[in-house]
């Protein structure tokens, strides 16, 4: 107790001191790459000295990051591992920092190798809930991925769990949640009456199971035509299986006249301000930035109660939660926030306090002090 109490009291890592280059598997237009964006503008505001390396170039989050002054080096272009390594050693050899820290799973043995060979300090990364992106690398690289870096960042709890089952040590294993800009999705003014737009927002795998949200919409589609309401949805995002789910639509009567399919979005704000609520059908989640924000904008959620969600909805308050395979109850979830414009408005209206209170990107660099504290003892 005496310890703890010490440990608390204790002065917090000052980021100005740090020198860090951050190993991406990618910078395009997903939630690890948005949350790495928010690390970097961070620790850049600090004073921290910073990199990045990526295995890809030219892709959505590359122009932002540069215009923090964080230099981008692109070190994927071999196609050999080796090689690939080799590139990585000398790229961080000529940078000296004092840690390399992977953002994404599958860069986790290039940061740990890297770190090792030079005498660096190595952060692997553990997004959405852990276990399947690990299960993807393989038996091997994936125990490797989990057991070779001296610490792991996970963005979930369910994560944190999931690496601890699956062999990492738990006392490596750290948390730094996911944040949202507040002052970025901010609300809009919402008209209530007529059309109720219903948002579905992620790329297009299975893990998001949108065969799921096309569904729910055709029975809400059902019940309110009968009543003489018009209830829109919109799937915005892009994946292998777009043409699928195209085809399910249109199977069900809904492509066009209810569901419309908008691809890619740049700019996400525009489709919470078309937004009436948010629906996220998901089969697994670690902490997804879509939820965090949604409800930044004002927005209620219905979603499946997986990952960390049930720690961000607060079931009954700032939205509604199903089980994964519950469709009645996430049908009478979407028919309670479309049939009550005051429900959705108070909701809302929580959510978006709860998300400036707990997930505000200005609560990051007290955030990242705690996570380096534990990460480098």
């Amino acid at each position: 107790m005496l310890l703890s109490l010490i440990q608390l009291m204790a002065p917090l890592i000052d980021l100005s001191k740090l020198n860090i280059c951050f190993l991406a598997g990618t910078l395009g237009q997903g939630g690890a790459e948005r949350q790495l964006y928010y690390i970097l503008k961070t620790l850049k505001q600090n004073g921290a000295k910073l990199r990045v390396l990526s295995m890809t170039r030219g892709e959505f989050w590359e122009e932002p990051i540069k215009d923090l002054g964080v230099p981008v080096c692109w070190v994927g272009e071999a196609s050999s591992r080796l090689m690939r390594l080799k590139r990585i050693t000398s790229e961080v050899s000529k940078a000296r920092p004092a840690i390399i820290q992977s953002q994404h799973s599958f860069t986790n043995l290039y940061a740990a190798l890297t770190g090792r060979a030079l005498g660096l300090r190595s952060i692997g990364a553990i997004r959405n809930d852990g276990k399947r992106e690990i299960q993807a690398l393989g038996r091997l690289m994936g125990r490797l991925s989990l057991r070779l870096p001296h610490t792991i960042a996970a963005n979930s709890r369910l994560g944190m769990r999931n690496a601890s089952a699956m062999g990492a040590d738990h006392s490596r294993l750290h948390l730094l949640r996911n944040v949202v800009d507040t002052d970025y999705f901010t609300p809009s003014l919402r008209t209530f009456g007529g059309v109720v737009n219903v948002a579905a927002i992620g790329r297009l795998t299975e893990q998001k199971r949108f065969d799921r949200f096309l569904r729910v919409m055709a029975r809400v589609d059902q019940v309110e035509s009968r009543l003489g309401r018009t209830v829109k949805g919109s799937i915005t995002g892009d994946g292998p299986l777009r043409k699928r789910l195209e085809r399910q639509a249109a199977a069900l009567g809904l492509l066009g006249r209810v569901v419309e399919f908008k691809g890619k979005s740049a700019d996400p704000r525009a489709i919470y301000r078309w937004a009436d609520l948010l629906a996220l059908t998901s089969d697994w989640e670690g902490t997804p930035n879509v939820a965090l924000e949604a409800m930044a904008t004002g927005l209620p959620v219905s979603a499946t109660g997986v990952g960390d969600l049930p720690e961000i909805i607060i079931d009954g308050e700032t939205g509604l939660l199903a089980d994964p395979e519950d469709e009645d109850r996430m049908t009478d979830n979407l028919l309670k926030l479309i049939r009550d414009a005051r429900l959705r408005g108070a909701y809302g209206l929580r959510a978006r306090e709860f998300i400036v209170a707990n997930y505000s990107l200005s609560q990051a660099t007290r955030s990242l002090q705690h996570f380096y504290q534990a990460a480098l003892q």
